[in-house]
């Protein structure tokens, strides 16, 4: 039977390690919500063995025991020795998913470890940080190899092998620097499957503008080399440097792609008609425009001006568009208020702040019990440093415990 490419994201680790942009642990929270329900298979939660992360990662892990968050894995990153293996279970340990990374490439080791480390002392490692994450409880560890794209292939086939035969459950095949091309990639995760016969995983930047096209490529060549793929994304493409690989392009190439759709068939469960909503609130969330000419969520994707398109695309849209705007959430009319405005936020009052959630069909019984909330809600207001949406202020209202653990740290 014919693998599949299941989609983890990575915006919540590798999107919020880009320079100069933050995100608030809400709403690191609100897209792992998003991403649940758009079919994502796991989410790259982020670093538990980081003090401030930890608070954030427990609550998120609550909100898988309380049904609000329903089929995504929820998976945490940290290098790939046993004393880090040991801290995230401490820090977190109802955390069932992990990856565990590690540089392989002698570019990295001899450049970052200066003559401390040997590539067997990085096997070594490796398999000391596998066994120790199955032995507290991790149901999957994925194996990164940072810089695998400038790793001999023996090498990798090597590293692939010591993880699988230690009981991990994937190979991450990490181009750290955006270096790789399609066709090599393609041929090398094909030779690393064929090799191995372990799933996985691509973990792709986007520094020569390659991002997509080097994840599907690599997604194709492991899919016939007969093991499922995985493809790393995140929203928009944030990351360090120039980008990650886009969710949203990156699931339009699987399904839309005439050579590609039937070649590397895509988790069934991804629903695309989620992209505007997330794309947007991911935007609004890092505060980073959403570019013109992104695919399916930039302003210009389904816009025609010159003669011979517009006349092709009244005549039949498919002359000129492959996908329809419905496919990827949008075409509805989005309104707006132009009258009296009441919002609420870090300085809003109990009169404002009851009226605003009136308004979403949320009822409290006094003054008293409104009031708890919207503490919390100011606090979230100065946490964000915008005002917060609609889905967020929901959020904060139907769980208060999980939303005030979220929006503190332990210094």
């Amino acid at each position: 039977m014919k693998g599949k490419v299941y989609l983890i994201d990575v915006t919540n680790r590798d999107g919020v390690q880009t320079s100069r942009i933050l995100l608030p642990k809400l709403s690191k929270t609100m897209l792992n919500i998003y991403l649940d329900e758009m079919g994502i298979y796991q989410s790259e939660v982020g670093f538990p063995t980081l003090k401030h992360e930890v608070n954030y990662i427990n609550a998120n892990l609550e909100l898988v025991k309380l049904g609000a968050i329903k089929r995504i894995h929820l998976e945490g990153w940290c290098r790939a020795i046993p004393e880090d293996v040991r801290l995230t279970f401490k820090n977190c340990p109802e955390l069932k998913h992990i990856n565990v990374s590690m540089s392989t490439s002698e570019i990295m080791i001899q450049g970052k470890f200066q003559g401390r480390k040997t590539f067997k002392d990085i096997i070594k490692s490796l398999v000391e940080a596998v066994k120790t994450a199955k032995e507290l409880g991790a149901e999957t560890v994925g194996v990164n190899a940072e810089d695998a794209s400038r790793t001999e292939l023996d090498r990798l086939i090597e590293f692939t092998l010591a993880g699988k035969e230690t009981g991990a459950d994937r190979f991450r095949y990490c181009d750290t620097l955006g270096t790789d091309d399609p066709i090599t990639i393609y041929e090398r995760t094909k030779a690393l499957a064929l090799a191995t016969k372990f799933p996985i995983e691509m973990h792709c930047h986007n520094d020569l503008g390659m991002a997509e096209a080097v994840s599907v490529a690599g997604a194709q060549g492991a899919i016939e080399g007969g093991v499922d793929s995985y493809i790393n994304t995140t929203v928009n493409g944030y990351g360090e440097r120039c980008g990650n690989c886009d969710l949203i392009s990156t699931i339009l190439a699987l399904k839309f792609s005439h050579r590609l759709k039937d070649k590397v068939p895509l988790d069934e469960h991804v629903d695309l008609k989620k992209a505007w909503k997330i794309s947007r609130y991911a935007s609004y969330a890092f505060n980073i425009p959403i570019p013109i000419n992104q695919p399916g969520v930039g302003a210009n994707a389904f816009a025609h001006e010159s003669g011979i398109h517009a006349d092709g695309a009244l005549k039949d849209r498919r002359n000129y568009e492959l996908y329809d705007p419905e496919d990827v959430g949008r075409g509805e009319p989005e309104l707006s208020e132009t009258g009296r405005i009441i919002t609420t936020g870090e300085y809003g009052g109990i009169k404002g702040f009851r009226h605003v959630y009136d308004k979403f069909g949320i009822h409290f019984h006094d003054d008293n019990e409104a009031r708890r909330i919207l503490e919390l809600v100011q606090y979230a207001n100065l946490h964000t440093q915008k005002p917060l949406t609609d889905d967020e202020l929901r959020f904060v209202a139907t769980y208060p415990e999980i939303a005030q653990k979220i929006l503190t740290a332990n210094p």
